[in-house]
């Protein structure tokens, strides 16, 4: 299978550290790159930002249209029933992305994986799951699936690895509630978690901005 096309914006000539960004529903690999600029990373953290653009699939919750999507959703429920299936293949898809930097020479431990709402559950499920240790899981107006099958975190390579949960309080499409339930799961778990969460909808906002540039900024810095 094909890399996924992506995005691709490094903030220095020499890179050291990757964060690998997934969009939501809908969008694509593009709809998060202006954040780069705004993240005012300095020279010398050397981060190579990846978006990639997801797959085209029928979504069911959107009458069947076919649209960017990391996997269908197939009702609109508080319990967010998913196709698994569409899951495990994009986090195999993403994990050749996470293997394709390491034989660039950017070691696993330097990758953060992101996402935003549908990016976002993938992140988790690659992030909770992967066979190698990476910095970072940033986890951006989203859920966690099937929490109960999440391993303890003493089991887990990426036990000790940082997790940032943001959420916006007024978020229709996501209801805050599902960030607060990934984070007692996790925290069960005994995963090392933060959440914050904003006066916002489904969406980033300016005070986010600074919030994700200085926790990078703390993840990654040598």
């Amino acid at each position: 299978m094909p890399l996924l096309e992506c995005v691709v914006v490094e903030t220095s000539p020499s890179v050291d550290s990757a964060v690998i960004w997934l969009h939501g529903l809908g969008a694509d690999g593009h709809d998060f790159q202006p954040i780069v600029e705004s993240l005012a990373l300095p020279d010398e953290l050397g981060v190579r930002f990846i978006f990639p653009h997801s797959p085209i699939r029928p979504v069911t919750i959107n009458g069947g249209m076919e649209m960017r999507a990391w996997y269908d959703i197939l009702e609109m429920s508080i319990e967010r029933k998913v196709d698994m299936e569409n899951i495990k293949e994009s986090c195999s898809q993403i994990n050749e992305l996470v293997d394709a930097q390491i034989a660039l020479g950017i070691p696993s431990e330097r990758i953060v994986l992101a996402g935003f709402s549908q990016g976002g559950v993938i992140a988790y499920q690659l992030g909770l799951n992967i066979k190698e240790k990476i910095a970072g899981i940033m986890a951006l107006s989203t859920y966690l699936v099937e929490g109960d099958s999440v391993v303890e975190a003493k089991d887990s390579i990426n036990g000790e690895t940082p997790i940032l949960i943001h959420h916006g309080t007024m978020d229709p499409v996501v209801p805050p509630s599902l960030g607060d339930l990934a984070r007692e799961t996790l925290l069960s778990k005994s995963y090392p978690v933060t959440l914050k969460n904003y006066s916002m909808p489904h969406s980033v906002c300016p005070e986010q901005i600074s919030d994700i540039s200085n926790w990078l900024k703390a993840l990654l810095v040598r």
